[in-house]
Order: C-alpha cells, then structure tokens, then sequence
C-alpha cells in the first residue's frame, strides 16, 4: 500500500496532519460506511518490513503480507478493501498504532472477525521500571526514535500488542506473530528474525505511555495468538524458495490453511505445521500464545469447506488464459510443479500448467463449457502432479569457506551424478555444507537451519574432498527422502484414506496423531486430539492403522529418516513354507488393504513389533498408498541381501535411492491418464490424485 492511500484510511493521522474531522468524514471512507452495516465483518491488518535502516535486510516479510492477503481474501471470504497492509517505511511504530486504532478498534464490532499479522524482526530491549527483565519487543520500520540518537528505541513490546489486541471489541480475533527474540550469536544458513539486544536502549515514552494507559482498562477480548516458536531460544527462520522467499512460518502455516479446513483444533494444525518446517530445514516450534488450548484455529471459516492448492487471480482477455496463485502446494512439491499438470475448477473444468513463477502460474482452460464467464477468485484444486524425473539433491556452500575450499568442495560433489551445489542464500537448497564452529575446525552437513546432520563431519584437519567423498551414501539417503516427501498429497488426493499413528496398550491404543484426505471426509470427521510436538516414549510399542473407506484395494509402502539420517522402511516378510537356513533369501509380499477395511501395520504379534528403541531419537515417515500394486519397488527392495535375523517390521533401507525412484515409477504406472497427456515430456512423472494419497508422520522420542 501506499503512503498517500494508507493517510486517505487512517483518521489520526490526517487529524495530526491538519484534516478536521468534518473534512474526513466527508471523504466518504467505505470503513465508516460499513459501520452500519449489520453483517459480520472481516478485518485484517497485515505488517511486513524488509528494508530496516542501518540492519540487514530481511527477504521475505512482504511475501508474507502477500501469503496472507490471498489466503483471506480466495478461502476466507475477506474483501480487499477491507484488509490494510503496511510495508516498509509505512509500518513505522505510529502508523502501526494509529491503524491499529482506527481500522481495527473503531471499527470492529462484537462478532466480527479480526486478523492481525507481523513479519519483520523481533528484539528484547530493557525497562526503567524493571531493570533485571527484557521483555519481548518488534521492531518497527523507524528503529529509533531519532535517527541520530542510539539510545532510545521506538520498539513496540509484544506485551503491548496483546494488550492492544485485548482491548477490541470482539472475541473473534487471531494474531500471527513470524518473528522472534534472541539472536543466536552465530548463524548457518537461514536467516533468522531477531535482532541481538540493546542493553543500554531505552523504550520510547510514547510506547511507555500506550502500555499503562492499556494497564487500565478493562480488556474484554481473549485473542488467538499464533507464533513462530515455542522457545524463546528458538529462532523465527526464513527461507529462498523458487522465485521468493518467504517466513517458513507463515508459508507452512497458509499452506496448511489453503489445503485443509480448520474444524481442527490449533494444536492438530500446529502439528501439521511444524512437521512442514521441519522438511524445510528448520526445527523451530510454532506455538499458541494463550491457554485456550482447545479452541478452533483463528476462527475462521473458510467460504468454501473443500481443500484447494489455489486460486485464479487473474484473466487474460482470451478468456481461456488465467494466472493462478497456487500458495496451497506443499512447499516442497512446488519447485518441481511441472508444466502440463492439472487442476481442476469447482465446475468441473480442466487447467493445463504452462508456466509458473514463484508462487504465480500461467494455465489454459482445456476447454470451457459453462454457462457464465470464468470469475477471479475461483478456486483450483490438483488433478495430475507432473514433475521431472532429474531431480538433484542441493548443496548449499557456506559463505565462511574459504575460495579454495569452495573451489575443491564444489569439484568433490560434482563427483555424484545427483548432487548440484549453490551459494548458500543465491538459489533453493536442500543442505548446507560448512565448517562446525569450534577449533580446529572440521567439515560438515547441516540442515538449512544450520542444525548439524548426525555422522556428517570429517576428521579434524581433513581435506574437503575427503569430507565429501564420505557423505557419499548419507547424500544418496537424503535426496532419496527428497524424492519421496515429492509424493506428499493428503491435501489433494482423491481417495478416501484415514491413517493412525498409535502406541499399543494394554487396553485402548493410545493416538499420538492422525492423517487423512480431506476431499472426500466429512469436516466433522476430522481428529480432535493431537500435540503440537508428537513425543513417543522411549520403549513404546507403536502401529499405524489404516482405513482404507474406498471402493478399491489399496496397497501400501511406508519410507522414512530416523535422527542419523540414515534411510529406513517397513518389510513385509512372506511366511516361508519352511524354515529359513543360512541359503534362504526372505521374500517381501504386497501390503494391500481390501476395500472398506482397516489394516493395522505392523500386525500385532510379538513376532513383528514396532518397538521403539533409544538408537532413533527423531522418526520422519512417509506413508504411500496406491491403487495399483508397488511391483517395482519391491523388486528394488527384494535386490539387497537380507539375514534372517534382520527380518523386523521396520528395519535400514540399503539401497534408499534406487528404491525412491522405482516408488514414483510405480505411481507413475498407477495413473491412468498417462496416453491422455499429450505434450508432457518423456522425462517426467505423471501422477494422478484419484490413484495415490501420500502422507508425512514426525515424532520425537523421549
């Protein structure tokens, strides 16, 4: 937005500047117009800053303010006009509050629905009144008071700000805070939101002033308030994705949004959430800042209940071009969304992808057969997934190696016929390679968050290329998880499959969390009981239980990581006729579940428990259901030699890639619209949502 608009919305400040009220009135604001409006309405303001004077500059705060933007104006029935966005130099500390005033309070009503969003930089910062306590504070786009003087701070204390959102008057009211406090005192890779602390800054006494005024008032509103993590340790990361960059946050949570309903409780959703952060390399925990922790997320009610991956938000004049926002697709999918895949209007017609940008893609109508004009806003939901079968996995190079060892890295990895390498922070990435702080120093793998891959390091004084030379299976493991997560689809997926994470006990199995297709469930089916952070503990006996409430067989293949990273996947053994000896191969069998029936896997009997051990300290796994049977892959997985004594249910997968790319063969096989994609490259997989359902599990064990 604007300066000279946001100046034509907020009255205080035209009052500051001159502007009686008689003047602003007769501008004929549609804010104040609305007032007498007896309808329900919906607010929100949205604050996103990047360009901070004198600090570093962030990359994806306005992303964030657009990421939100879209999801409610397409899937919760906002109107444009009445969401106000600050940016930049607009979202100074009393443009903030003085829209805070007047687009919200003076106009927000009991049973209106209010959202409040911030994106930029969180910090601490000292109070006179209690000088052993920093609390909590964001920072704004004017940093200081006075650009000359370095002691007062124009902060705004996040204490303040939920205060501020206590005092409207309505219940309805959510707040996603993508920020955080404490800057780590090194950072590898993302970059994080926090600025280091000022010990000897002072707060503005106009901040001071608001807060006690605040203090004093009865404060009928208890808001939903979302953030970006759980520990105030934790850092609010952000990442460069393809063509953007965005809060991992924000992203991860209106994707969620997008994809599925929220009859949910915050808790299942923060869970969903933060198993996507962690595929995008963070391990911060979203967390809900209130003790209200069984209430439905932020409120809101989507206009239409049926999951969707986007939205048209634009019509060429052909009327059979349109631009598509498609922030619903898994962060991890869209980087490989090739052209030529479908989606599908809520009338029933075909889109073929032909380009995409970022978040942005270009599709044609197939063909148009309906009675009124395409309208912008329509929704858009996944029907075939087409993505390309040379796929690599990234390696991002850390700024802190040297030219040389730059140099003999990017030679090492070039080795592997698989691996690509970027400049960490020019392009997307998957890892990071980068020297562990500490003297003298050694060679490493880490997450994008900078988090350390376990039995990733070299020898102290060992050469890059050795280093690399010995992450050779560790690499294979992590692109094949790469090319797996790809598979990802309880969103969009068209068969009706509900599966059950449990520790078995001696009466009711006990629910740790859940998953299902949400096209074809009923809202009210969905789970009511979850954690945020799953956490099994050490020693349990552990099954998932699958429903398959379609009218087909399905069968089933479950892939995963444990916390060294090392591959992992469930063997189902044949029964052999007669006992093993030392010659005798073990045989895999198909898992297929007939329709209408539950399968709980692995079966309960001593001799095939799931027991969980102190060896995995974090489990990531992949539940892939087809209805076409895994012929390939478990050929893949029949090649590697196995003991008898190596017969458990789920055990070390030897030969991770070539069993990840024989998976999405089997996929590819399973769909049935293959000699129906004309134009659709040879090199490419084709996936069609009504054949397969793909879903993510991540717990910790304590």
């Amino acid at each position: 937005m604007k300066r000279r608009t946001f100046l034509q919305r907020i009255g205080s400040i035209l009052a500051v500047l001159g502007v009686t009220e008689a003047e602003w009135l007769t501008l004929g604001n549609h804010y104040y117009q609305a007032l007498a409006q007896p309808n329900p309405r919906k607010l929100a303001l949205l604050i996103g800053i990047n360009q901070y004077p004198k600090i570093p500059a962030l990359s994806g705060c306005l992303t964030d303010v657009e990421l939100q933007r879209e999801l409610l104006i397409h899937r919760f029935g906002f109107q444009g006009s009445d969401i106000l966005t600050l940016t930049e130099e607009e979202a100074s500390r009393e443009f903030i509050e003085a829209a805070f005033s007047d687009h919200l309070s003076k106009q927000a009503k009991p049973g209106d629905l209010v959202v409040f969003h911030f994106s930029g930089y969180g910090s601490r910062v000292k109070l006179e009144t209690s000088p052993d306590t920093m609390p909590n504070a964001l920072v704004p786009a004017n940093v200081r008071k006075k650009p000359q003087d370095e002691k007062i701070v124009n902060y705004i204390l996040e204490e303040t700000l939920l205060l501020l959102l206590r005092s409207l008057p309505t219940h309805q009211v959510t707040a996603v805070l993508d920020t955080s406090y404490y800057a780590p005192s090194t950072v590898l890779g993302l970059k994080t939101r926090a600025l280091e602390e000022l010990v000897e800054a002072k707060l503005a006494v106009d901040e001071l002033d608001l807060l006690k005024q605040l203090k004093t008032q009865n404060l009928p509103s208890t808001p939903v308030v979302l953030t970006a993590t759980s520990n105030p340790k934790q850092s609010a990361r952000e990442g460069l994705f393809s063509g953007f960059s965005a809060g991992l946050f924000t992203y991860a949570l209106t994707q969620y949004l997008w994809e599925f309903t929220p009859a949910t409780t915050i808790q299942v959703a923060l869970s969903q959430v933060e198993n996507s952060l962690s595929k995008l390399g963070s391990k911060q925990q979203p967390a809900l800042l209130s003790n209200q922790k069984n209430q439905h997320i932020t409120s809101l009610v989507p206009d239409n209940l049926i999951g969707t991956e986007g939205a048209v938000n634009a019509i060429e004049d052909d009327g059979k071009t349109v631009h598509l926002w498609l922030a619903g697709l898994p962060p991890q999918v869209l980087l490989y969304y090739g052209v030529n895949s479908r989606l599908t209007l809520a009338t029933g017609e075909e889109l073929i992808l032909r380009s995409r940008t970022g978040l942005t893609a270009k599709a044609q109508i197939s063909k148009i057969d309906r009675t009124t004009p395409l309208q912008v806003g329509e929704l858009v939901q996944e029907a075939v997934r087409v993505l390309p079968r040379n796929i690599n996995l990234t390696i991002a190079l850390d700024t802190g190696l040297e030219r040389i060892e730059r140099v003999d890295a990017i030679s090492a990895f070039a080795a592997f016929s698989h691996v690509s390498t970027v400049v960490v922070g020019e392009k997307p990435a998957d890892y990071l390679f980068a020297k562990l702080q500490q003297t003298p120093s050694r060679y490493g793998l880490f997450s994008l968050g900078g988090e350390l891959i376990p039995n990733s390091t070299g020898e102290v004084g060992e050469a890059v290329k050795l280093t690399v030379q010995r992450l050779a299976p560790k690499l294979s493991s992590l692109l094949a998880a790469k090319l797996w997560r790809l598979t990802e689809n309880q969103g969009s997926s068209r068969l009706p499959l509900k599966v059950t994470l449990e520790i078995i006990t001696e009466r009711l199995p006990s629910v740790v969390m859940q998953r299902e297709t949400v096209r074809t469930f009923k809202t009210e089916t969905s789970i009511k009981k979850s954690l945020s952070t799953a956490i099994v503990p050490m020693g349990s006996r552990m099954q998932y239980r699958v429903e398959n409430q379609s009218d087909r067989p399905v069968y089933l293949i479950l892939l995963g990581l444990n916390n060294n990273h090392t591959a992992i996947a469930f063997y189902s053994w044949e029964t052999p006729q007669e006992p093993n000896t030392a010659d005798t191969k073990p045989l895999l069998k198909q898992v297929v579940i007939p329709p209408g029936e539950t399968l709980t896997l692995p079966q309960t009997n001593t001799a095939s428990e799931w027991v969980i051990s102190g060896l995995a300290l974090f489990y990531e796994q992949q539940l892939i259901l087809s209805t076409a049977p895994f012929s390939e892959t478990l050929a893949a997985l029949n090649t590697e030699k196995y003991s008898t004594a190596e017969q458990s249910p789920i055990s070390p997968l030897l030969n991770s890639l070539d069993v990840a790319q024989t998976l999405l063969q089997d996929l590819h096989n399973a769909s049935t619209l293959k000699t129906g994609m004309n134009g659709t490259a040879a090199d490419s997989y084709i996936l069609d949502v009504n054949n397969w359902a793909s879903f993510s599990f991540s717990f910790q064990v304590v």
